[in-house]
């Protein structure tokens, strides 16, 4: 059977952590920004981890296992 292609989508929207979890950037910062608080811009700017419901379908598209 040939290898599995990882998805080339999800390789560029999130990276694996040392620990083997999976971090994100968050949403909601790419328009309508003059409708966004300041607090709340500076609050999207940081990155989070994806919730444990989501990470064995993030993992499954970066073919990790």
């Amino acid at each position: 059977m040939p290898k599995m292609k990882t998805n080339s989508s999800a390789k560029k929207r999130f990276k694996v952590t040392g620990s083997g979890k999976i971090k994100r950037f968050q949403a909601g910062t790419s328009h309508m920004l003059r409708n966004k608080s300041k607090k709340a811009k500076l609050r999207l700017r940081g990155s989070t981890l994806v919730s444990k419901a989501d990470t064995p379908r993030i993992k499954d598209l970066l073919c990790i296992r």
